[in-house]
């Protein structure tokens, strides 16, 4: 009751000041483009929720994330649907969950099939097109920048983008433009699968969004900036690793952790430049991760590839409540009011729709996700008593991608549960006495399995667990 007195006293009075304004000729007479947000979506790539100040970290310096942090509505809880990156940004960029993205994918290619165009080709060139559909789906899919396209943003794309090029994601621009199966511009396949010139943003210079920026200020803007950090290879410039080098912390942590700070610095830099150009006290910042990461100060995985690249035992293509949560924050200065913590489950797949409704959509929803922009204002506690998902991938010695399994697992406040159909394993985590997950105590709580149990067949439709 205190907390949303608070946000109440916030708007009412913020609402009063803006008449006031209004009425006297102080504010000046624009059209309603001009007054939507400019939005920003940072989206840390393998950043582990702990590995935060704002988190409650006293060794990882993250002093603008923690700014920004402080500066609006920090959801604790957040959680994103999949334990590696490619299926949790499609789940950003859509609202939707992985596996009903792959239905949907699944069945626009059948439906594509049918094409003349495609019926014509050779049975090779027909191979060859149905092996490389899954690189082109997704500019058949509703996407959030499509959508705000509609509300006349003009949107960017920067860092880490799976899907080919920018366009597909219904962005007016980005950096991403294609790959080549062969090495381009110095990058291998992969390197350009990732996203190719996109992922130089944050690790080698910021200015294709600050040029975005400049030609763009007069209208509202929308920027997906997704640098490939702390993400490996862990090459911060020394300046960073001297932050760390002297608390003798691991190799590992200390380059994880000058990564962190790299990463930090290059969202400093976003800021300023916001704020040189008097367009920050309008912008809309969103952050949020891709995946988790573990990365204790003397955890030490340097000489162990398989794990320093995807964070310890219980980072990515791991099913453990660090490999699928992360901090989700917003901020908007003066319209969303500042250093509140919430504990809110939220799940990724909400910020498109809390972004639309922002920027001004009649749209709650965007598939699975549902609008934030409520529980934020404080109007409503929460719309969320469980998260549910799914992993088809899981670490394996022999595979740095991983082996194919059929998992999945369930989180409440209170509760981790994980079920691994493949292996016939499963496992229960009091996340309040056990955040780290290294208790099982499935043995002791039958009913809470059977609710775990219970509503992830009513998602997948699965009848054994």
């Amino acid at each position: 009751m205190k907390l949303n007195k608070i946000r109440f006293n916030f708007f009412f009075h913020g609402f009063f000041l803006i008449l006031f304004l209004l009425i006297f000729g102080c504010v000046n007479n624009q059209s309603n483009a001009s007054i939507k947000p400019n939005i920003i979506l940072i989206i840390g790539d393998d950043h582990g929720y702990p590995y935060f100040g704002f988190m409650g970290s006293k060794y990882v310096k993250t002093p603008n994330l923690d700014t920004l942090a402080h500066s609006g509505v920090l959801f604790k809880n957040g959680f994103v649907p999949d334990n590696h990156c490619r299926p949790a940004l499609q789940s950003l960029i859509t609202g939707m969950l992985p596996h009903n993205f792959n239905r949907k994918r699944d069945s626009i290619k059948q439906v594509k099939k049918e094409d003349d165009s495609i019926l014509k080709m050779s049975q090779k060139l027909k191979e060859k097109w149905g092996e490389n559909f899954n690189y082109h789906a997704l500019k058949y899919f509703q996407t959030m920048p499509g959508e705000l396209s509609k509300l006349g943003y003009n949107s960017f794309q920067s860092g880490k983008w799976w899907e080919f090029h920018y366009e597909y994601g219904g962005f007016t621009d980005g950096m991403t433009t294609g790959w080549r199966r062969e090495t381009h511009n110095g990058r291998n396949w992969f390197q350009q699968f990732m996203g190719g010139e996109g992922t130089d943003i944050g690790r080698i210079s910021n200015k294709p969004i600050f040029d975005f920026i400049d030609k763009n200020k007069s209208d509202p803007f929308f920027i997906w900036y997704a640098p490939q950090l702390p993400h490996y290879p862990f090459d911060a410039p020394e300046k960073y690793r001297q932050l760390y080098s002297k608390t003798g912390f691991s190799k590992s942590a200390i380059e994880y952790y000058a990564n962190c700070t790299w990463f930090d610095d290059s969202v400093g830099e976003l800021v300023s430049y916001l704020k040189r150009k008097n367009l920050f006290e309008n912008t809309l910042f969103i952050y949020v991760n891709d995946n988790g990461w573990e990365q204790e100060p003397h955890q030490e995985f340097f000489d162990d590839p398989m794990r320093s690249h995807n964070g310890g035992d219980k980072g990515k293509l791991s099913v453990f409540d660090q490999s699928y949560k992360t901090p989700i924050i917003f901020s908007w200065k003066n319209k969303i009011y500042p250093d509140i913590k919430d504990n809110s489950l939220i799940h990724s797949a909400d910020i498109p729709a809390t972004i639309l409704d922002f920027a001004g959509s009649n749209k709650s929803k965007m598939n699975h996700g549902v609008s934030f922009k409520d529980v934020i204002e404080g109007k409503v506690q929460e719309h969320r008593n469980i998260i549910i998902g799914n992993s088809n991938k899981i670490r394996d010695n022999q595979d740095p991608m991983g082996r194919d399994v059929e998992t999945y697992w369930g989180r409440d406040k209170k509760w981790f549960y994980k079920s691994n159909l493949t292996d016939q394993t499963n496992a229960l985590y009091n996340i309040i006495d056990d955040p780290f997950c290294t208790n099982n105590v499935i043995k002791n709580n039958p009913d809470i399995v059977q609710k775990f149990a219970n509503r992830i067949f009513q998602r997948y439709q699965k009848l054994t667990f």
